[in-house]
């Protein structure tokens, strides 16, 4: 071991996950963060009309390059467990292969993507008057979606290995590399919604590159050449871990494109000031999101060491933990949910839409934080497919209130089937993380 990685199967459980935890969120922090400001930018520089445009690909983009992420988390999980059992060379043999899964994974993803990403906004009846900006936006993302992929796989093996700080040092400076362009490309050179896009687009390549620098200084990490050769056991391990979490993921996309649905048909305003929300949500849940990869990275490698008794632990204080951070945020959407939103919205009738939404979601953020905990969890200890059809509950509970409520109730409806699906996923994933475990446990004696 180096100082570049972190044994997390010895030591204070709660100091090693909280120690892990820091960087991460400050790192997913300044991830969202460039993507707030990127709302901000296109909201007050282009128009509230233009916000709309980038926040309707909000859902699409998470079907497609979510499913691209998911699958390099799956793909951690192999990793973390293989350094918490010590064995090297296969460690470096899953990188390799990993790498490879990656880049078909980019090429597959990128061709579908452009082919059918038109039909695909139209039958989510894309207002007309953002067709066009909606279009121009992803068209450069999906170009990019092999960049991003092995951005985020380099970050989840710097993770999976104990090292939280070389990705958060990435994201920060892609973050303000990303800044600076947004406001070069949009304000002065007046490239629109497409020169937002490419600024993300070349920020994540600064990313990518700075990772894999450190990861090449790795000792017994990086791949030999001998480890580059195909092996059908290897590839069948990592897909059938890493494809439950990415179909999970495009599965709790499709809930999402589903209220994108109900909210393009209220048109245009609604749809900025769900755009704004979403944005505020996706930056909120950052806490939670931290956390659970900490949980992660803690129970992958205590899960190859046998140590169970550690990872009952270590999801104890992972659960106070979530609950510690999410009070601030909690307490910012319940008390001042419009000041926030008008940083990126211009109309004060367009403002006051997110106000009951936020309100809503402020409340449930608690129990979206233990999801996470417990889902990462399960995850950590290589069980991924009912974490998956957790997925699939989130779409049924979304879908089913949007349906009974929206009616009735508007963009409130919209609201409560988004804390809905939060609420029934992490009760199923509590439950399924304590039968998992009793199981561990009991075969351990």
């Amino acid at each position: 071991m180096n100082n570049a990685t972190k044994d997390m199967t010895t030591g204070n459980c709660m100091k090693l996950i909280v120690g892990f935890f820091i960087p991460i969120l400050a790192g997913n922090f300044f991830q969202q963060f460039y993507s707030f400001v990127d709302s901000v930018v296109v909201g007050k520089g282009i128009g509230d009309a233009a916000l709309a445009a980038v926040g309707n690909t909000g859902s699409v983009n998470f079907l497609i390059l979510g499913f691209a992420i998911g699958l390099t988390g799956g793909l951690g999980i192999c990793i973390s467990q293989s350094f918490g059992a010590g064995k090297t060379e296969k460690l470096r043999r899953e990188i390799a292969m990993s790498v490879i899964v990656c880049l078909v994974t980019g090429i597959l993803l990128t061709i579908l993507s452009l082919t059918f990403m038109r039909r695909l906004f139209l039958f989510l009846q894309t207002p007309e008057d953002m067709l066009t900006d909606t279009l121009n936006y992803f068209r450069v993302i999906l170009i990019g979606s092999t960049v991003t992929i092995f951005n985020n796989f380099a970050m989840t093996l710097l993770r999976s290995l104990g090292n939280s700080r070389v990705p958060l040092i990435s994201m920060v400076i892609s973050s303000v590399v990303n800044i600076v362009l947004d406001v070069i490309f949009v304000f002065p050179l007046h490239m629109g919604v497409f020169g937002a896009a490419l600024a993300t687009v070349l920020s994540q390549v600064l990313s990518v590159l700075y990772c894999f620098h450190y990861i090449r200084a790795l000792e017994n990490v990086l791949p030999q050449k001998k480890d580059w050769k195909l092996s059908g056991e290897i590839l069948k391990e990592l897909v059938l871990k890493g494809l439950p979490v990415a179909v999970m993921n495009s599965v709790t996309a499709f809930g999402g494109m589903v209220l994108q649905y109900f909210v393009n048909a209220m048109g245009t305003g609604y749809v900025a000031a769900y755009a704004a929300c979403m944005k505020l949500c996706s930056l909120f849940e950052q806490a939670g999101i931290a956390v659970g990869l900490a949980i992660l990275t803690f129970t992958g490698q205590n899960f190859g060491a046998g140590r169970f008794d550690r990872i009952r632990q270590g999801v104890r204080d992972g659960v106070i933990l979530s609950i510690i951070v999410n009070i601030p945020i909690s307490l910012a959407q319940l008390l001042i949910p419009e000041i926030i939103t008008s940083f990126m919205l211009n109309d004060a009738v367009i403002i006051s839409y997110t106000r009951e939404f936020l309100f809503l979601t402020g409340i449930a953020v608690f129990p979206l934080g233990w999801l996470f905990v417990f889902r990462n969890a399960c995850q950590g200890m290589g069980k991924t497919v009912l974490p998956m059809l957790s997925g699939v509950l989130e779409v049924v509970m979304r879908v089913a209130t949007a349906l009974l409520l929206v009616p009735g109730l508007a963009f409130a409806g919209v609201a409560i089937a988004e804390v809905s699906a939060w609420i029934g996923a992490f009760v199923m994933l509590m439950i399924t993380y304590e039968i998992y475990y009793a199981g561990f446990a009991k075969r351990e004696k």
